[in-house]
């Protein structure tokens, strides 16, 4: 596998929401209302990405993984100083399940370090990845208005 990890730039804006839709529809796509994907959402995708990649918040981890066809998967943790750590989002492209490189990024973002994490109730292979690496269910669990149908359930490492 050929690729590099490294911190987003503010120039790769319109790439990283085009991935992130993608990964969204390989992982989602069969629980989400059929009209969910829309320009809109790919809209506010980029405009999340402009503000990641010039946001200086130093307790903010981002890391891409960038091949030579392009962005292959992203890390983003963060939290308040001295609190919580809470990973916000790993995706990897489905072709790329299995080789490691979600697990590089994870590495990249939290390392060995306490944390949260809201993982989709049907997503077993998430779940299997984060219990892999320590994290267990507390019982939490929410549906985002702006997600509807999709159930997150709340992971924790100590």
């Amino acid at each position: 596998m050929d690729y590099e990890l490294r911190a987003p730039l503010p120039k790769d804006a319109a790439a990283l929401a085009e991935l992130h839709v993608h990964c969204w529809k390989e992982t989602y796509a069969k629980q989400l209302p059929d009209d969910y994907f829309t320009e809109e959402h790919l809209v506010s995708w980029r405009q999340l990405w402009e503000r990641l990649t010039q946001d200086e918040d130093r307790n903010l981890r981002r890391v891409v993984a960038e091949g030579s066809k392009g962005f292959l998967g992203f890390a983003l943790a963060g939290g308040k100083p001295g609190g919580e750590l809470q990973l916000f989002s790993l995706y990897v492209v489905s072709s790329n399940h299995g080789t490691g490189l979600g697990q590089q990024l994870f590495n990249a973002v939290l390392g060995l370090q306490p944390a949260s994490l809201w993982v989709a109730q049907n997503n077993p292979r998430a779940t299997a990845f984060y219990r892999r690496n320590g994290f267990e269910f507390d019982g939490a669990q929410k549906v985002d208005p702006k997600t509807p149908g999709l159930t997150e359930l709340r992971m924790f490492r100590t």
